[in-house]
């Protein structure tokens, strides 16, 4: 996803193993029922990851744990999932390494990492049950979660007054409140979509409920049209089709006048882009208000979110250390404290299920005109995480693929409902050439 926006499986399916699903297509990843007995003895793990603050957390934990020593590899830079593929092949990867739930899944599909479900089973219950699902595709655990970018909205509160409207509730709303403002002024918008980033569609999949992957029983069930997807869709579709939204790219560094000048007067957001708009909008300090996401369903509120993670890799000879070393990272008091802190830079935002200790501190309070409550936004938006969102074992490389369609769409050269029909037939496709066993539907 864009530098900018980038944003529970239950019953039999959780419990059926990714290996089983994904057999024909994946070299086998190591199985953790040879590693469930506790390692003896100093040992030392490599870890690599691109998160400011991180290196100095790892310095922590060396000092307080002399027997597991990490050696932090900052990783930094466009080819990092191909080097990390690279060094599984060539047999010298590191133990652990820093990714996001797409790519786990695909590192999981294609045997390249060590299956830890049973070692991780004791940390589950510190973690959302959608942040443990980002490490469970389908239900085998390949890593621990380490923080999450739960979605709400950021408005000119000072814009929204002068057009007459208020903070929409809904994606109608939005919508109407849209085309409001294009009656005032036809040079406001309502929101962006970037011709390269189509996350707005996922946010709104994710929220409709909508679940384009997902395992039922020995296949995968591939569904980009289902009644939610095209829900999503729909909502989409309208934004392009009513010129409600710009279409600033997040490679601009030019991206932030858009909202800093009020020529766009809405976005979607996360925690860790807070600290963006305190150093990009010097206009427009002072004049925002936080609400929260959009709903398809006010009885049923839900959001989404992206999730980092940390991946065991295969060939892993310590994962009980490493998914110590890992939990402890994501989850201790000690470790959060430091790492929500904004002196950290890290951004991250925690995956556990209490974050009323860490929201105070990461809001940028002079931003905000003070009239909402920003803490208890951001912390509602924690809770309302979808849980049935899963990432498919070629989910990276579909994405790619709806980037490429993505662009026709926002030049009005193809409809949302094609995409999504073309990707569902892609997907299919593409899992079958894998020897993925995969049908289309729920």
């Amino acid at each position: 996803m864009s530098t900018f926006r980038t944003r529970s499986v239950t019953g039999a399916a959780a419990a059926l193993s990714l290996s089983l699903v994904l057999a024909a297509c994946s070299g086998g990843s190591d199985s953790d029922s040879a590693a469930e007995t506790g390692t003896q003895g100093k040992v030392s793990l490599e870890f690599w990851s691109w998160t400011e603050g991180i290196e100095a957390q790892t310095k922590v934990w060396n000092k307080e744990h002399p027997e597991t020593q990490i050696k932090f590899v900052n990783a930094a830079g466009d080819t990092v999932y191909q080097k990390l593929r690279a060094s599984v092949t060539s047999g010298d990867a590191p133990c652990l390494s820093k990714m996001d739930g797409m790519n786990l899944a695909n590192f999981a599909a294609d045997g390249l990492l060590t299956d830890i479900t049973k070692i991780a089973a004791k940390y589950k219950s510190s973690y959302t049950a959608p942040a443990w699902n980002s490490v469970s595709p389908g239900g085998a655990t390949y890593g621990i979660p380490t923080g999450s970018s739960p979605l709400f909205t950021a408005y000119r509160a000072d814009l929204f007054q002068k057009y007459g409207i208020s903070a929409p509730r809904t994606w109608d709303d939005l919508i109407a409140a849209g085309k409001a403002v294009q009656k005032k002024d036809k040079n406001v918008k309502i929101f962006n979509m970037a011709g390269e980033d189509p996350s707005t569609l996922v946010d709104l999949s994710w929220q409709a409920n909508a679940q384009w992957y997902k395992v039922d029983g020995d296949h995968w069930a591939i569904d980009f049209t289902s009644p939610e997807a095209l829900k999503a869709g729909d909502i989409v579709q309208e934004l392009v089709d009513n010129n409600l939204a710009s279409n600033a790219s997040y490679a601009d560094p030019g991206v932030f006048k858009t909202w800093d000048l009020g020529s766009t007067i809405l976005m979607t957001t996360s925690t860790w882009q807070l600290p963006i708009y305190d150093t990009n909008f010097p206009k427009s300090k002072g004049k925002w208000q936080l609400a929260g996401a959009p709903l398809f369903d006010t009885a049923h509120p839900q959001t989404s979110s992206n999730f980092d993670v940390t991946a065991v890799l295969k060939g892993c000879k310590y994962p009980d250390r490493a998914a110590q070393f890992a939990a402890w990272l994501s989850s201790s008091k000690e470790s959060l404290t430091a790492l929500t802190d904004p002196a950290s830079k890290s951004g991250l935002f925690p995956a556990v299920d209490d974050v009323s200790p860490y929201v105070d501190k990461i809001i940028p309070t002079d931003m905000f005109n003070g009239k909402s409550d920003s803490a208890n936004v951001i912390t509602t938006a924690a809770s309302r995480v979808g849980g049935q969102w899963q990432y498919g074992p070629d989910y990276a490389a579909m994405y790619s693929e709806m980037q490429k369609q993505w662009g026709k769409v926002m030049k009005k050269q193809l409809t949302v409902k094609a995409m999504l029909t073309h990707l569902q037939n892609w997907v299919l496709a593409d899992l079958k050439n894998k020897g993925v066993k995969a049908v289309a539907g729920s």
